[in-house]
């Protein structure tokens, strides 16, 4: 850890924000690190403003591999991904100075749109209709037809994604130790018609999704790619499988995904 020594802060501009980080600034300098201005000249990425903030930071720093991220939250803020507050920011440096720290990996989801652009999720990826319409998607697990969707959409979550809008749609929460993907249906029709599995989904980290949109009016759905949506038009096809990559950050004692899990929700 003791070679990492650029840092880069990722947070909203603000007089206030900027204001309470002057006091970590100072500190992180007096501690030998360096504050850098372009986020590819730092090895550590420090987000500043809870979950949200922390999938942004690695969104717009392209989900580095050669580096770890850092999450810090204010007062009230979810931390799932965040592992300290920014009144206790000496337990940050401290951590960054231990060569015994552990790293922890977080799976990451490809999604590929059209047979053209890939994107990465670290959260999840959800497609919805944009109209007041059912969307009709078939469903196909490694090239094998799963199932004819229809209803408001689906959700395709990381493990870590597993605590988010997955959640809060009867989805389970996974441990980010399983190297998976989970389905998770939004309001599914369900009757003598129409038949879907009705329950999320597991797949492991060698399938491969295909969403396949049936263009019946609803041709311009809404693509959601962690917290960001993506407005493509003409949405036919995507693909989806867990990623080659990993996103790296620091694991504190004591603290374990169900740690945060236990604190957040129970």
């Amino acid at each position: 850890m003791d070679t990492r020594k650029n840092l880069y802060f990722y947070y909203k501009k603000s007089d206030e924000i900027i204001e309470k980080l002057k006091p970590l600034f100072k500190y992180v300098e007096e501690n030998g690190f360096l504050i850098v201005e372009d986020s590819k000249d730092a090895n550590i990425i420090i987000s500043v403003g809870g979950d949200g903030e922390f999938l942004q930071a690695v969104r717009h720093t392209d989900f580095r591999q050669d580096c770890l991220y850092l999450g810090i939250t204010q007062k009230d803020e979810s931390g799932l991904y965040c592992d300290f507050n920014i009144d206790h920011y000496d337990r940050m440096v401290d951590s960054m100075k231990d060569n015994s720290i552990e790293v922890r990996r977080f799976p990451v989801i490809d999604v590929t749109i059209n047979d053209e652009s890939t994107f990465h999720c670290l959260n999840e990826a959800a497609i919805r209709s944009a109209i007041i319409k059912t969307i009709v998607i078939d469903v196909s697990i490694d090239n094998n037809h799963f199932e004819r969707f229809r209803g408001d959409g689906l959700i395709v979550a990381t493990p870590t994604g597993s605590t988010g809008y997955n959640k809060s749609t009867t989805g389970a929460v996974i441990d980010p130790k399983i190297p998976c993907m989970q389905v998770t249906e939004l309001a599914s029709l369900n009757n003598n018609r129409y038949r879907t599995l009705g329950s999320s989904f597991i797949l492991s980290q060698d399938r491969k999704l295909r969403l396949e949109v049936i263009q019946d009016g609803n041709d311009y759905p809404i693509v959601g790619l962690d917290n960001e949506a993506y407005s493509i038009r003409n949405i036919h096809l995507l693909t989806m499988q867990l990623s080659d990559k990993r996103i790296k950050t620091v694991k504190l004692k004591n603290n374990s995904f169900w740690d945060r899990v236990q604190r957040t929700f129970l």
